[in-house]
């Protein structure tokens, strides 16, 4: 996208301002870090929990990525698969590996990946925020299956701090994407910072004869290339409003949990960023694999 469209569409959309507060919390927290360039940001279509011992198009994609980012300080993921009411960022020392899904092979139960957690980087995020948003400290999740089965093929030997923020159900769209708009700073601070989830997903809808197949029923594609566009124009006050786009909008998000992590991606994004996107293929009809990636090349 052109830098003039992109500045205005900044200047059209619902940016907001940190408070005094917070940006004084910021300054704190920022101490505490050393100066990076500026990480990407991502948002990755995780799709099956399958995709964490497969090997396949998706998988490679997302360890060509590993190979192509350098190494950051700690990792946030915004997971769909995490949602409470209220905000929460896990701040254990060691997160466990969540199995939370059912029927599926043994293999896949037995992955663990034993990635270290970042208690006084969720403990420092909290009080950023505050008071703008209260953000609890949890000690009970861990990594979900939106975590770590495309985490752990980004970065395989799991020596990257890594916590979990939640998606707080009582927040509209636009609450999520301000939300995510206090925490670009950490980008200049060595955090990557990970939507996770599928743009399209509407597993009523599967193909299930077409279930491996790159197929997209007519409504999926119609959605999926909206969003795409709106992507890359940087027009994100039409993802906000996701709602107000008619039947196919309807049909590929029918809930929100899985599209939710793509704004706080989208809310990361800054004038210099170059946008590009990967994995962009439809799957069993009512699924998009569909990733972004935010860089400053």
């Amino acid at each position: 996208m052109k830098r003039k469209a992109f500045i205005r569409a900044l200047g059209l959309s619902i940016l907001s301002t940190p408070s005094m507060t917070t940006l004084k919390e910021l300054e704190k927290f920022s101490s505490n870090l050393k100066n990076t360039s500026l990480m990407p940001a991502l948002f990755l279509g995780h799709g099956s929990p399958m995709n964490g011992i497969e090997d396949n198009e998706f998988v490679r994609e997302f360890k060509k990525l590993g190979q192509q980012l350098d190494k950051p300080n700690a990792i946030i993921v915004v997971s769909a698969h995490w949602e409470t009411f209220g905000t929460k960022v896990t701040a254990m020392e060691n997160p466990p590996t969540i199995h939370d899904f059912g029927g599926f092979p043994k293999e896949l139960y037995e992955v663990q990946y034993p990635a270290p957690g970042n208690p006084k980087l969720a403990k420092d995020i909290s009080q950023m925020l505050h008071p703008n948003y209260e953000v609890t400290l949890d000690h009970r999740w861990g990594l979900d299956h939106g975590s770590w089965t495309v985490v752990k093929h980004i970065f395989p030997n799991a020596d990257v701090p890594i916590i979990q923020l939640s998606l707080n159900k009582s927040y509209t769209p636009k609450d999520h994407f301000q939300l995510a708009q206090q925490l670009q700073k950490l980008r200049s601070k060595g955090v990557l910072i990970v939507g996770s989830g599928n743009m399209v997903h509407n597993l009523r809808q599967v193909a299930w004869d077409k279930i491996s197949e790159n197929y997209g029923y007519d409504w999926a594609l119609e959605a999926r290339n909206k969003m795409n566009q709106w992507i890359l124009d940087g027009n994100s006050e039409e993802l906000i409003n996701y709602r107000s786009h008619g039947k196919a909008f309807d049909l590929a998000i029918p809930t929100p949990e899985h599209f939710l992590p793509l704004l706080y991606t989208l809310g990361l994004r800054n004038e210099k960023d170059e946008v590009s996107l990967f994995n962009d293929v439809p799957l069993a009809g009512s699924l998009s694999m569909t990733s972004v990636k935010l860089s400053h090349e």
